[in-house]
């Protein structure tokens, strides 16, 4: 591959303008998800001047803090050195507090109130983001409480947005609900259904990928690709998640969003511009074009499992039914495995297989595309060590993209052999200790939605999953737990693709 970038390349790009001045709410901010992604995120984007001086951050939660004391908790563990002490001092001045009880009517004009005094100290116009970091509980009442108050309301030119985390729902139903729900208040350009899988740079860069690049869209079809796997491996357990995860389960926590992204973004066609709505609308086009599975191809097609305990990473780790907050009786999954088609033009016959797990043999999550043999095997009387060609697109821990195929090994004989095409991105672009939020805040901030779901993507979603959820609930897990924390899950994972004479990738 060609040496990695110089300072003088990355100079000639135009440098990105800063974000829109607004103030920025987050609700929720005495949470986790704050301290450990969104402000770190945000001190990123103040550090690389894409942060407008007209912005301020509002923290509002339950808890009893003063400005001062919620600055020095989401800030403490902030890296700091040389003249980036001065952009973290200048960075918590922007932040401030407010204790408030997201059901109780009266904290929204009050909150209307603070917003006001932050919109003549910071000049930021009347442009307010909203960002719920709350339970997914408050999600609808938060947002009707923002149309009362009129804190929603879009006029003179003044702008009102509003991020939701997932988990947007827990089947088809009650995601309609939602979208119903906000949508009564909200213009689905106000809404930003936020996936932080998104924000990671592969993610980003499957478009770029397969859309800027002449020597790949021509074979991303059924007549040269064999079959598409979509791995995300987690090695944690539920951690202090358990009394949410147990009624909640991988395929819901993973599959209708990041999973169900990734697929989309893999194998959707090309949109007629890079405006949000045209990338979306051929998103939503593909997720619509999976093929649903019925009763019997739940019982054929999909896999679950439920770790018990074993050794990750050298240290021993009790079964998923011992961890805090989880029934010891529990039928939850915490594995999911799928085979999809996708009845279109592009992918008739082209299976995708999907597998997510916690508590697996490494953190890893990967899109590997494995193209078809070439249909005279010409060098088939030569020694040749097993090989095929295949492209994996690697998002974490490391993210890159290496391209497999066979060449000719040095000496007098003949002999093939398969070497790798491979480029890491912090080695060609530096490495910068990103939290994969940023590029989603700064979108927020200039309003493209492009890296956000939209109503019907979401519901595109919920559709293929809720069979499996039908028939799990109906059909209680006969063996749990069926495979060892350390391991690549159950050996029905395994058995899933080997029926169809093909096997997982190896990750090593």
């Amino acid at each position: 591959m060609a040496s990695a970038l110089t300072q003088a390349d990355l100079s000639q790009s135009p440098l990105p303008k800063a974000g829109a001045r607004c103030v920025l709410v987050l609700l929720g901010a005495s949470g986790d998800l704050t301290k450990r992604k969104l402000v770190p995120a945000l001190f990123n984007l103040a550090k690389a001047n894409l942060l407008p001086d007209n912005f301020a951050i509002l923290g509002v939660a339950f808890d009893e803090l003063s400005v001062e004391q919620f600055r020095e908790r989401v800030t403490s563990f902030l890296q700091s050195d040389g003249k980036g002490s001065d952009a973290l001092e200048s960075f918590k001045q922007r932040l401030y507090y407010q204790r408030a009880d997201f059901g109780d009517s009266a904290m929204y004009p009050a909150l209307q109130k603070r917003l006001g005094e932050l919109d003549q100290q910071y000049n930021t116009e009347g442009n307010y983001l909203f960002y719920l970091a709350t339970a997914p509980k408050f999600f609808g009442q938060i947002v009707q409480q923002l149309g009362q108050s009129q804190l929603s309301k879009q006029e003179n030119g003044r702008w009102r947005r509003v991020v939701i985390e997932k988990p947007f729902g827990h089947d088809l139903e009650s995601a309609r609900s939602l979208n119903r729900q906000i949508k009564a208040v909200l213009a689905e350009n106000q809404i930003y259904r936020i996936d932080h899988y998104l924000g990671k740079e592969t993610v980003q860069n499957i478009l770029v990928f397969r859309f800027d690049n002449a020597i790949f869209e021509p074979i991303w079809n059924r007549r040269y690709i064999d079959h598409v796997q979509i791995t995300n491996a987690e090695t944690v357990g539920v951690e202090q998640r358990g009394g949410y995860f147990d009624t909640a389960g991988t395929l819901r926590d993973m599959v209708p969003n990041h999973v169900m992204q990734l697929l989309s973004l893999t194998a959707m066609e090309s949109p007629v511009s890079f405006q949000a709505d045209s990338v979306r609308d051929e998103q939503a086009k593909v997720l619509h074009a999976v093929q649903l599975l019925d009763s019997e191809a739940v019982l054929h097609d999909s896999v679950r499992g439920q770790y018990g305990d074993g050794v990750v990473g050298g240290d021993r780790v009790p079964s998923y039914r011992t961890e805090p907050g989880v029934s010891p009786e529990s039928r939850t999954e915490t594995f999911v495995a799928l085979k999809l088609n996708i009845d279109n033009w592009r992918w008739v016959g082209v299976p995708f297989y999907l597998r997510t797990g916690k508590r697996l043999t490494q953190r890893h999550t990967e899109i590997t595309i494995q193209f078809k043999k070439t249909p005279f095997e010409l060098f088939r009387n030569a020694p040749v060590k097993k090989h095929s060609n295949k492209l994996v697109i690697q998002i974490q821990p490391v993210e890159g993209i290496s391209l497999s195929f066979g060449a000719k090994i040095p000496g007098p004989i003949l002999r093939v052999g398969s070497v790798d095409m491979s480029f890491e991105y912090s080695k060609y672009f530096g490495e910068d200790a990103y939290t994969g939020y940023e590029v989603l805040l700064y979108d927020c901030m200039i309003g493209d939605a492009t890296l956000f779901q939209r109503a019907d993507m979401v519901e595109a979603g919920w559709s293929i999953v809720d069979p499996m959820l039908d028939i799990w609930t109906a059909l209680p897990p006969r063996k749990f737990p069926n495979y060892s924390a350390g391991s690549w899950g159950p050996k029905e994972s395994d058995e899933l693709l080997q029926r169809d004479g093909r096997e997982w990738r190896t990750i090593e």
